[in-house]
């Protein structure tokens, strides 16, 4: 049985003997070696590979804490905006804790399996027309009415679950990396890696990924325009760099075919950064954050074709190369 995030870190959480434990298994993910790419990149690369959590993408670390505060405190309902990953984790977590979930997106925005997620989850969805930062805006002003509880990581919970993630990767590293990568949409999740480092006293390079084009990138789950959390980004000193769609798609790509890692575009954000060379020695943790079922468009539009063959042995041989 997977211990909940909650009890395995409770004295590192802002909980106590009184906050329920909304939980559906999260955190304790895999963190793998990858032993092609390290050749390929003359580095030392491990892959935490967020994927595994209970809906797919990391955004459940911070979601058992946010809601489970929620319901500490009395929260009658939950409100999100999001591009697609906080939905479902919210409409997952809301639903464990039997509390109403309302997810705000953004008209068209949204991959469709996180759309399927969300909906077979029971949130009330409502598309807006308009961007995300829109749909966030409207979002904290439904909560500041007092009728919900906002979980985006604009609440502190979310980014005191995501910090964890840090811990685990220390633990079983048995020390800090030189480096980690991960992905920047908002920015919770920098500013929630560089608490972790300043909690455990390191000084370890944090690489910020970006989509050069925000508000047109393929990748969806960083698709916003005006991240709510720059100022912490840029206060954290990490490093951010910003990668085109076609370094995003080509790291993708060799994610899956050289390790075995299906992710969703916005997740390969990091090693695109990495294959760019800025980092030019040593371990480096690349945070993986989304599974690739999440958006199979993106996946059917970009992997390459099946071929059409007779059911013949030797027509098979020859198609097969």
């Amino acid at each position: 049985m997977t211990t909940p995030l909650i009890e395995r870190f409770r004295d590192r959480l802002p909980v106590s003997g009184a906050t329920p434990v909304v939980s559906l298994g999260e955190g304790s993910t895999p963190l793998l070696a990858a032993p092609r790419l390290s050749e390929r990149l003359g580095l030392e690369v491990w892959l935490k590979w967020e994927a595994s959590n209970p809906t797919g993408s990391y955004k459940d670390r911070g979601m058992t804490v946010a809601v489970s505060k929620a319901v500490e405190e009395g929260a009658r309902a939950v409100v999100c905006a999001s591009t697609g990953n906080t939905a479902a984790s919210a409409a997952a977590y809301g639903a464990r804790a039997g509390l109403p979930v309302l997810v705000l997106q953004p008209k068209g925005a949204v991959a469709g399996g996180k759309l399927a997620q969300t909906r077979m989850l029971g949130a009330t969805l409502l598309e807006v027309r308009g961007s995300f930062d829109e749909a966030l805006a409207a979002a904290r002003e439904l909560a500041d009415r007092g009728t919900h509880a906002l979980v985006n990581s604009l609440n502190p919970y979310r980014r005191e679950g995501q910090k964890t993630a840090v811990f685990e990767i220390v633990e079983e590293l048995g020390g800090a990396p030189d480096a980690f990568c991960i992905p920047y949409g908002g920015g919770g999740n920098t500013s929630a890696y560089a608490q972790a480092l300043r909690e455990l006293g390191l000084g370890t390079r944090l690489v910020s990924a970006e989509a050069q084009k925000r508000p047109e990138t393929v990748a969806s789950a960083i698709r916003i325009a005006e991240p709510a959390h720059a100022a912490a980004v840029a206060a954290s000193g990490a490093e951010v760099v910003a990668v085109s769609d076609e370094e995003i798609l080509d790291a993708w790509r060799e994610l899956a075919a050289v390790e075995g890692l299906f992710c969703e575009p916005s997740s390969a954000a990091g090693l695109a950064a990495l294959r760019r060379g800025v980092v030019e020695g040593g371990r480096v943790v690349v945070t993986i954050t989304g599974h690739g079922l999440k958006d199979p468009a993106t996946a059917a539009a970009h992997a390459p074709p099946p071929v059409e063959v007779d059911a013949d042995p030797d027509a098979i041989a020859r198609a097969a190369g």
